[in-house]
């Protein structure tokens, strides 16, 4: 599908290493120098071969599910998963990495209208139909064509850090980081144009994020029930005020980390975090990591 195809040209694309220079070499590569979709053709420079000297490799999706990929596909993508190198797919492309066997045992999402299906053809892959993408480090998953652009710029705030996937973000028009999975888009409608939405108050919210702000500050600052607020927070974004504000504040906290040299007791303070030891237990529930290990981590790259 081009559209997931666009995705990873874009981010990968606008990056610049803050030292100067554009640390990622984006190629497209085929199995024929011309590939067809379902609106236009392609040509395409690179062939198969190229798969063997990259170090991500990004599989988009696919317009028929029971179209057999190739074999010689299958082979390149599964000896890049075999030598190390990172392997994502965007959407559908879930298949074609299912496919080599690469995602046995791991979970892995795709786009919401297809999980059903992907966890049938391929029981031994936990599927997640909620999320946008997975991260198993070295083998990742995005769900539809969009969420191809939040894993993209994931894999770029993994490489360099918030501050250079920021910059990408901004360039490209949209949030680093979307609040909520695909289960925003699964059940719900979108919200209605009568001045119900939340995005004033998710502005609002991330201005405000050292203030404390219980569930009853909220409600009154939207004008509305704690019951109402609620069931708009999950019907709009997903999960709860509380989890919404946690992510929230973590996401600040790795800002902070990775662009200032604040003491940690003082990022705790900044992103309304009580104490240093809430930040830490919150920092490594959502990161999977310390705060001082993140800030090694992040500020060295």
């Amino acid at each position: 599908m081009l559209g997931d195809l666009a995705a990873p040209c874009v981010v990968f694309g606008r990056v610049q290493h803050p030292g100067g220079g554009a640390p990622y070499d984006v190629k497209i590569c085929s199995l024929a120098p011309e590939v067809r979709s379902e609106h236009a053709g392609l040509r395409v420079p690179w062939r198969l071969s190229s798969l063997g000297r990259a170090d991500t490799v990004i599989v988009p999706g696919i317009d028929d599910l029971d179209r057999p990929v190739p074999g010689d596909v299958l082979r390149a993508i599964r000896r890049a998963v075999d030598r190390g190198a990172r392997v994502a797919s965007i959407c559908t492309g879930a298949f074609v990495l299912a496919a080599t066997g690469a995602l046995d045992g791991l979970r892995a999402t795709t786009h919401w209208r297809c999980a059903a299906e992907l966890a049938r053809r391929y029981p031994a892959i936990a599927v997640d139909p909620d999320v946008l993408y997975v991260d198993n480090g070295r083998l990742l998953s995005s769900a539809g064509a969009a969420a191809g652009l939040d894993l993209c710029l994931h894999l770029v705030r993994r490489d360099l850090g918030a501050e250079v996937a920021a910059a990408v973000a901004r360039a490209a028009v949209m949030p680093l980081e979307r609040a909520g999975g695909q289960a925003q888009f699964i059940v719900h409608e979108p919200p209605a144009g009568d001045g119900s939405s939340l995005a004033p108050l998710l502005a609002w919210l991330e201005q405000n994020l050292r203030r404390e702000l219980p569930l009853p500050v909220i409600a009154r600052r939207a004008a509305m029930s704690t019951r109402t607020l609620s069931r708009r927070f999950r019907d709009q974004v997903g999960t709860t005020p509380a989890v919404w504000l946690t992510r929230a504040r973590t996401r600040r906290a790795q800002r902070l980390l990775e662009s200032t040299a604040l003491s940690v007791e003082r990022v705790a303070a900044e992103v309304g975090f009580g104490s240093p030891a809430v930040l830490r237990a919150h920092f490594g529930q959502i990161v999977g990591t310390s705060p001082l290990a993140y800030r090694r981590a992040f500020q060295a790259s």
